[in-house]
């Protein structure tokens, strides 16, 4: 059953205008990487200087990352880039954007990168469970039921 949700009221698009854009992602997955100064973020993702300077603008005003000032010897005051808790937030949608990828686009010789665990070096895995605690395999299992902001379509 399709329930008649308004669109103007979706958790995903909401999400999307803030991140879902190709250099808004590789800007993210550097940050997860541990970049935070601009030439850097600019030569890992070849972002264009003004395409980066913006998608950094958004993320601080989105509240995704936040600047730090810092100064080398004798250089003029720069910024730094650092997650937030908004932005950590978004680690487990880009490992799933990541074993997608591995899942259907990597290259004949594997994925490029494998995430571990720190502690065991185990690789990481992604599962849904349910408050319950119970692993939920796939979206026939999940059954969607009005949040307490839904809009409802008027008849």
């Amino acid at each position: 059953m399709i329930l008649p949700f308004r669109a103007d009221n979706c958790s995903i698009e909401r999400t999307l205008e803030v991140v879902g854009e190709k250099w808004t992602f590789l800007v993210l997955r550097e940050a997860f990487r541990g970049v935070r100064r601009f030439a850097d973020m600019q030569a890992a993702t070849g972002a264009p200087r003004q395409v980066l300077s913006a998608r950094l603008a958004r993320l601080v005003e989105e509240g995704l990352l936040r600047k730090e000032p810092y100064r080398e010897p004798g250089q003029r005051q720069r910024d730094e880039y650092r997650l937030t808790d908004k932005g950590r937030d978004l680690y487990p949608l880009l490992v799933a954007l990541m074993h997608w990828g591995d899942k259907y686009l990597a290259d004949d010789d594997g994925p490029p990168v494998l995430l571990t665990h720190r502690d065991c070096g185990a690789p990481i895995e992604l599962h849904l469970l349910c408050a319950e605690g119970h692993e939920v395999p796939g979206p026939r299992q999940v059954t969607a039921l009005p949040g307490s902001g839904a809009r409802l379509q008027s008849a």
